[in-house]
């Protein structure tokens, strides 16, 4: 069986939101026509308590985009974003949410980051998702949304790493490209054996 992992198609991260990606809102029309062409599709959501220790104003005196040691490791700070129940936290009024048959929330342990759609940022507490996919018999999973950099290329790594044939649609996505960052996501992706269509 074949999945699509739609990786948080969110207003906050869209144009206008509280971290918006460039043209985050232009790949909902070819996300949906993705769904088709997959047996099932899942949708992930960043979903943050308010004051969530990734948020810049977290920590006094630092801005967004800064670098952080958390007991887990290295942390970007980030601006307020997907606070859990907010508008930013919705998806895109453009994505066609009746076809998911999933909602994966990740990011709610106020201590802890997630940026992919399986694990929290300490690389080990799961977000329930791989079992999910082993269940329904999905060994192929095409993911596509935001950021490329970030969410989607931490989630094709570790989707790899448990044994899934990963494909990253990179027309259907978008990279917020921080210090290099979308050029170093693409090799680490490409040299884990995550195709790039």
């Amino acid at each position: 069986m074949k999945c699509l992992v739609v990786i948080d198609p969110q207003n906050d991260f869209c144009p206008g939101g509280a971290l918006a990606v460039g043209g985050g809102d232009e790949i909902m029309p070819s996300i949906n026509a993705m769904m088709t062409d997959h047996d099932l599709v899942v949708l992930t959501q960043d979903w943050h308590p308010k004051g969530h220790s990734s948020f810049a104003s977290s920590h006094e005196g630092k801005t967004p985009l800064e670098l952080i040691e958390m007991p887990y490791g290295p942390q970007v700070l980030w601006p307020d974003h997907c606070i859990q129940g907010s508008e930013g936290a919705a998806f895109h009024a453009a994505l066609d949410t009746s076809r998911a048959a999933a909602i994966i929330r990740k990011g709610m342990n106020p201590d802890v980051d997630s940026y992919s759609a399986f694990f929290e940022n300490d690389k080990v507490t799961p977000t329930g998702l791989g079992g999910f996919l082993r269940d329904r018999g999905c060994s192929k999973l095409t993911m596509a949304g935001l950021a490329t950099d970030f969410c989607v290329a931490w989630s094709a790594l570790d989707g790899v790493a448990q044994g899934f044939d990963v494909t990253v649609k990179l027309s259907s996505c978008r990279g917020i490209d921080f210090d290099g960052s979308l050029d170093a996501a693409l090799e680490n992706m490409r040299d884990a054996g995550v195709k790039l269509d």
